[in-house]
């Protein structure tokens, strides 16, 4: 194995020999035990290889009384892999905390730290993973937990689930020269993805793009990306009004965390600027009174923002193991009353009593789970005219969503549920990430 301080290469030839092992969970935690008889190069190799191509956003290691427990997420759920003897945890614990710049001796205080895996890509290349690194002293000893940012995580606006008609507002309103668009939802609800794939759509050599987050998740090409640092004065705000003076066309903003961020912010994108950034709250309609919350005057936020989105994960079924039923009476009633005021441009399937909608079942290819991959269900809504005028009497959020509704919003839910007439998810994941 090749080691470059702080990157870690996985050759061609141990894929090889070995891809054979990284299928499924079941298979992987075969590997991994295999490898514990070796040393903590190869372990090394064997858990963030079979990690990466299994697919997972996050690799837990949790320390235990009698060693620890490693857990990977894929598509969103955490799953048991295997656990590890107090001695392989240590081992495997000091290569990566090594590997990451934190400090060896360093037990009873969190670290954050980061590397990089290199591995072959398919287009006989390689590609570099980022590996962030966060250590957190624990009652049995350090647990650690390794996010993974694969680039391939990285995708169009084309690829991100939009039916139709909200892809082509979504379109329209990344080519706009001035304005706001807010992504809101809640921690790994794929806020992040939708920005870049903003970015991916927008960027050319004609226009000046620079970004400011925390951290820098991915790199793209033709892009100043910036990275906040308190420790050196430089925050969201800071950063922000320093980004202005570059003469962008078009900045990002990571989050939208206190006042003075959204006052910039949204003076940058009265002044010229096509803005994009991300807000907590729980719909679309909820980011207006979110910044009057934080202090924000009504008379800045309606001219302001273009347009808010809200978004959740739900998991995709399986396409190799799907198999379908008739739709059952009392989901076919819940469905047809919640679909029943869709505007008429939205291309819904039809649904009748024999309506056939999509059942997990389970294979190899899943990990046994039914699902595979994760797709986004959206709700968007634009402030036109009238919106604006409605938003500076400073309504509630309900308020703003009826009349969002009666212009044509489509709500989270109601895209949702039109995924599982599609087949593409079920009922059960709906309801989980939207009530």
């Amino acid at each position: 194995m090749e080691q470059i301080t702080d990157k870690i290469k996985i050759e061609e030839e141990f894929l090889k020999n070995r891809i054979r092992d990284y299928k499924n969970i079941p298979n992987f935690k075969v590997a991994i035990e295999s490898a514990m008889g070796g040393d903590t190069t190869l372990l090394t190799k064997t858990v963030m290889a079979g990690s990466i191509l299994l697919g997972s956003s996050d690799l837990h290691l949790e320390a235990t009384e009698i060693g620890s427990l490693l857990r990977i997420r894929v598509d969103g759920l955490l799953q048991q892999v295997c656990n590890f003897g107090k001695s392989q945890h240590k081992a495997f614990l000091g290569r990566i905390k090594l590997l990451a710049g934190l400090k060896l001796n360093v037990e009873k205080k969190p670290q954050d730290g980061r590397f990089t895996v290199i591995m072959p890509s398919d287009e006989n290349d390689e590609q570099e993973i980022e590996i962030r690194v966060s250590t957190l002293p624990s009652e049995y000893g350090e647990s650690i937990v390794m996010r993974i940012l694969n680039p391939k995580s990285l995708i169009s606006l084309e690829d991100l689930g939009l039916r139709k008609d909200l892809y082509e507002i979504f379109n329209e309103q990344a080519q706009k020269p001035n304005g706001m668009i807010l992504v809101t939802g809640p921690t790994g609800s794929g806020k992040t993805t939708t920005l870049y794939a903003f970015l991916k759509k927008i960027r050319n050599p004609e226009i000046k793009i620079i970004t400011i987050e925390d951290p820098i998740e991915y790199r793209l090409e033709g892009i100043t990306q910036t990275q906040v640092d308190p420790t050196k004065g430089y925050d969201f705000a800071s950063g922000l009004r320093s980004i202005v003076r570059q003469d962008p066309d078009a900045i990002l903003v990571g989050e939208i965390r206190d006042l003075e961020t959204a006052s910039i912010a949204l003076q940058a994108a009265l002044t010229g600027h096509l803005v994009l950034s991300t807000l907590h709250t729980n719909d679309s309609t909820g980011a207006i009174p979110r910044l009057q919350a934080l202090g924000e005057q009504p008379a800045n936020i309606a001219p302001a923002i273009n347009m808010v989105i809200a978004q959740r994960l739900v998991r995709k079924l399986c396409p190799k193991c799907m198999t379908t039923k008739t739709i059952p009476l009392e989901m076919y009633n819940l469905i047809q009353a919640e679909l029943s005021n869709l505007p008429k441009n939205i291309d819904a399937p039809g649904l009748t009593p024999e309506t056939q909608i999509g059942i997990p079942k389970g294979c190899e290819f899943c990990n046994f789970t039914g699902y595979k991959g994760r797709i986004g269900i959206f709700e968007a809504f634009l402030i036109d005219d009238e919106m604006e005028e409605f938003i500076l009497t400073s309504p509630p959020s309900f308020a703003i969503k009826d009349l969002a509704i009666k212009k044509g919003l489509v709500t989270m839910k109601q895209d949702g549920l039109i995924k599982i007439l599609q087949r593409i998810t079920t009922l059960e994941e709906v309801i989980k990430v939207t009530g």
